[in-house]
């Protein structure tokens, strides 16, 4: 088991993960990094805060070791009719 430090990128914003998690792999790391960026877009698109948002995984060395990334847009479209 190795920790792991989950960084929190909004835009130019990075919020620092100084606890970690404790992880077996980096197949653990994926699944745990998908997972909190999709809980992360979930909150952000309900509050309209932001389009991009990133998770970046460092080790204990400080090496970023994986990234898990999400871009989106929203606009309205009001009066267009679906196959117009």
């Amino acid at each position: 088991m190795q920790r792991y430090f989950f960084d929190v990128r909004t835009g130019d914003k990075l919020a620092t993960d100084e606890e970690g998690m404790m992880l077996p792999n980096l197949t653990a790391v994926q699944t745990e990094a998908s997972k909190s960026l999709a809980e992360l877009a979930r909150d952000m698109i309900r509050l309209k805060s932001g389009h991009h948002l990133a998770i970046e995984v460092r080790d204990t060395s400080g090496l970023i070791v994986n990234e898990a990334r999400l871009q989106w847009s929203m606009q309205e479209r009001p009066g267009e009719r679906e196959g117009a």
